[in-house]
């Protein structure tokens, strides 16, 4: 295997430049699909090499329960550094399970906290909580309730919103408010977030992309938003004011409340950014930056990292796997 069992483990540095100017420079739906395919693709990949190196260094554990062959002088020359790259594999490959167990976790527990405070409202796709606090978020379908949602014609989720939000919104901002949600739902923007936020708990090193697709997912939903509202400053007016009435109320903020895992009107992600996309012109959707500017040298970076990635994962686990296969007796 050599080197390239490492590579893997440092390759999502070539992602930082596009996670910024992919952002600001592609339209959000774009900028939303590469992200996170770069994110995913080397958060496994980073994953697979912690795992490698995990069995070399296991097998130099005594009393491990692998066979004997595999901690010959063979397996182990396979690894460049393989006393220290291999048992630190250990820790840090538990750290990542572990992490990415408790997200999961946190993610079922906000989804059911939020379907229990719904619990005896008409089942519609819209749910008005009595609540004084201000806050909306799209509670998007379990999987086994998605066919009877498609069945009823009422798309894939739920948008929640309280009184206290209603209330001091326009009529204008509301539909702003609520066409924002449902962009959330019909892209199911809930899962490009779960992966980015598995993907920087495999490798720290991706969680810039983690929080560039915080913002671009908004950013996408705010752009299906005004072109439903057919008015940019409307749907401008309505974040800022939904930003500052958040702010406003102690205990109330961008994130806070049963939708704090769920993508949410005011959150997450710079809102004056946000608002000032808006009142610039909308983006070209179907616009590809050329290799001359610097969004389109990011690109092609983050994807000559990811290719090299893949391929040196690919390359490590075969092998290994010949490598223990040689060393294992019949």
């Amino acid at each position: 295997m050599g080197v390239f069992v490492l590579l893997p483990l440092v390759l999502p540095l070539t992602a930082w430049p596009v996670a910024r100017l992919a952002e600001q420079r592609l339209h959000p739906r774009t900028a939303t699909w590469l992200l996170t395919v770069t994110a995913a693709v080397l958060g496994l990949c980073s994953t697979v090499c912690l795992a490698l190196l995990m069995v070399v260094g296991t097998a130099q554990l005594p009393g491990n329960p692998l066979p004997d062959g595999w901690s010959d002088d063979e397996v182990r020359e396979a690894v460049p550094y393989d006393e220290i790259a291999g048992q630190a594999a250990i820790p840090a490959l538990l750290a990542v399970v572990s992490g990415c167990g408790r997200l999961l976790w946190r993610h079922h527990r906000v989804r059911r906290r939020a379907e229990r405070s719904l619990a005896g409202l008409p089942r519609r796709t819209v749910a008005v909580l009595p609540d004084a606090a201000p806050y909306a978020y799209a509670l998007p379908d379990r999987g086994r309730d998605r066919g009877r949602s498609r069945g009823r014609g009422r798309g894939r989720g739920r948008v929640v919103v309280s009184t206290g939000m209603l209330s001091r919104l326009t009529s204008g901002e509301r539909r702003a408010l609520f066409a924002h949600e449902r962009a959330h739902l019909t892209a199911r923007h809930h899962r490009f977030l779960l992966l980015v936020q598995l993907a920087a708990r495999a490798n720290p090193f991706l969680r810039p992309l983690r929080t560039a697709v915080s913002y671009t997912v908004e950013r996408w939903a705010d752009e299906e938003a005004a072109g439903v509202v057919r008015s940019r400053r409307t749907v401008a007016r309505a974040i800022g004011r939904a930003a500052l009435i958040a702010g406003a109320v102690p205990g109330v903020g961008p994130g806070v409340g049963p939708g704090a895992a769920l993508a949410g009107f005011a959150a997450p992600g710079p809102v004056p950014r946000r608002v000032a996309a808006l009142l610039h012109p909308a983006p070209t959707a179907h616009a590809w930056p050329s290799l001359f500017t610097a969004v389109g040298v990011a690109v092609w970076t983050a994807a000559a990292g990811t290719a090299i990635s893949a391929l040196s994962s690919a390359n490590s686990a075969v092998t290994l796997f010949l490598v223990l296969k040689a060393a294992t007796p019949l």
